[in-house]
């Protein structure tokens, strides 16, 4: 049973479907872990149509618990308040914009992924960056050019049709299926980067001999590493 004053890391997911994916990693990886779930679709679908950086009061609403947003911004903050020290967020098209309010939350805020991020441009300087949202690509592209340090990198984007919507009409074995090819077909690239958390199967699926990079794992782990730390 979970001790609810136990420290946690918070997860703000704009997809339920993320919640047993880390859940399921916690129970093989990190047993024990105090995760705590907060689920905002609407934060996707708004930065989807209108960019990234118009969800930020949203997203500020949110992760402080004010306003429109303080039924589910309340979950963080009591999160936050009792100990929980860091906030993973599992959107990436949103990551960036979350990032930034970290002062707001006076606690650790990560994209789940920037630790993928940083896998890929140490295996090589020629990335592919897969994504079924096209939302997702140009932020992955800045974090993967951020993450580089200035050192030269060759980053290539592909949206891969038809996955997104196989994945939002509850066909998620379908959506793998699209991606896992879309990872077969890159050629001249030192990694290929699954920009989506919902993508993450389809690197057990790919047969490339590229090194297929998913985030939810390296992200999880790393948000609990911050809240050891907290």
């Amino acid at each position: 049973m979970t001790d609810p004053t136990a420290p946690g890391l918070v997860l703000l997911h704009t997809s339920a479907a993320h919640v047993p994916v880390f859940d399921a990693l916690r129970d093989r990886n990190h047993p024990g872990a105090v995760l705590r779930h907060l689920v905002v679709p609407e934060l996707l679908d708004r930065a989807r149509v209108e960019g990234p950086k118009a969800v930020a009061p949203a997203l500020r609403e949110v992760l402080t618990g004010a306003g429109a947003g303080a039924g589910a911004g309340a979950g963080v903050a009591a999160g936050a308040g009792r100990g929980s020290g860091a906030v993973l967020v599992t959107c990436s098209t949103i990551g960036a914009i979350a990032e930034a309010l970290a002062p707001v939350l006076g606690a650790p805020v990560l994209r789940v992924d920037r630790p993928m991020a940083a896998a890929a441009v140490g295996t090589g300087a020629r990335i592919v960056v897969l994504a079924t949202v096209e939302s997702t690509l140009a932020p992955t592209a800045e974090l993967l050019a951020e993450e580089a340090g200035g050192r030269p990198v060759s980053i290539r984007t592909h949206l891969v049709a038809g996955a997104w919507e196989r994945f939002a009409a509850g066909d998620a074995a379908g959506s793998l299926e699209r991606v896992a090819a879309a990872a077969d077909a890159v050629t001249g690239a030192d990694a290929i980067v699954l920009a989506q958390v919902s993508m993450a199967g389809a690197a057990e699926l790919a047969r490339t001999r590229i090194p297929v990079l998913s985030s939810p794992a390296a992200g999880l782990a790393e948000g609990l590493r911050q809240v050891a730390a907290s």
